[in-house]
């Protein structure tokens, strides 16, 4: 395989990625540095086809982009690209055996995402602050975010309609505009009806926008602003660690599996495209039985 076959099944694999998987395209075009990155390094290592890539030539690859001080979310990145675009080449038949399947990512890939316990989550939840409306908004915000493992994007960005009392669901536009709905608990629905009746009435005002979340002038809230509040609270609940809204998301995926949930239901609750994505939370759910048995068992 020449290098310009080569690039032109990167090309392929995009388009299949665009017209099949509807990625975004943000997303697209980091993936295409990435499969750019990776076939400059095949040429740099004199091969002209993917057949001679073996599980040892992606750990020398990987292992460079370490020495070359690419951050390790960038890695995760493209490992998942370089995981999609082998087997679209097993697919299109440019390779018998996809190398990656026989090749545990490499611990240093493996990060766990910053997560909360449920007794931090229940002190991050009830801080209340001064301004009665707008603290009755944040509760609302982070009961569902809790509950949902929505992103902050997903959050500030849902209509009123997107909320559906009735099934106690809520309509979720994703990433590369796939649309899902979302189970949401009990306390985020009595926040959401309480909100809808009482609180957000009061912040539109005679403004008039269809935004879920509002701000004290009545438009939708801003993910900046929806990352100072969070920030605050966190600071007034005597959390010490940095949080995001993205530590929300990963409490919620990590306390489903360790409370046993399926990894496929995480990952259509998440808006995964690839369980790959999904399965970082894994080692976090194996650190938790790990523990358990250690505990509970006669003969640890």
């Amino acid at each position: 395989m020449t290098a310009t076959v080569l690039d032109r099944l990167i090309d392929d694999f995009l388009y299949f990625l665009r017209v099949e998987k509807g990625l975004s395209p943000a997303t697209l075009e980091a993936y295409s540095r990435d499969l750019q990155r990776h076939g400059a390094f095949l040429r740099q290592q004199g091969l002209t086809g993917l057949q001679s890539v073996d599980p040892a030539l992606l750990v020398t690859f990987f292992a460079a982009l370490r020495h070359e001080g690419l951050g390790v979310r960038s890695r995760v990145r493209l490992l998942a690209a370089l995981r999609g675009f082998y087997r679209f080449a097993v697919d299109q038949r440019q390779l018998t055996e996809n190398p990656l399947l026989l090749l545990d990512s490499p611990r240093l890939l493996q990060t766990l995402p910053g997560c909360l316990s449920p007794a931090e989550v229940d002190r991050l939840l009830q801080v209340r602050g001064q301004d009665c409306l707008l603290d009755q908004r944040d509760q609302t915000m982070l009961e569902l975010l809790y509950a949902s493992g929505l992103r902050v994007s997903e959050l500030v960005g849902l209509s009123c309609s997107d909320y559906q009392a009735t099934t106690g669901m809520v309509r979720v536009m994703g990433k590369g505009s796939r649309q899902r709905l979302v189970p949401v608990g009990e306390p985020a629905q009595d926040c959401l009806r309480h909100y809808l009746a009482q609180v957000r009435p009061q912040l539109l005002g005679d403004a008039d926008s269809p935004a879920l979340f509002l701000s004290r002038r009545g438009r939708g809230l801003t993910r900046q602003g929806f990352w100072l509040m969070i920030k605050r609270r966190a600071r007034q609940a005597g959390l010490t660690q940095t949080i995001t809204p993205h530590t929300l998301r990963h409490s919620f995926a990590t306390h489903l599996l360790e409370n046993g949930a399926d990894l496929r239901v995480v990952q259509m609750l998440l808006g995964h495209a690839d369980i790959t994505t999904t399965q970082i939370y894994t080692h976090v759910s194996r650190e938790h039985l790990q523990r358990v048995h250690e505990r509970f068992h006669p003969r640890p």
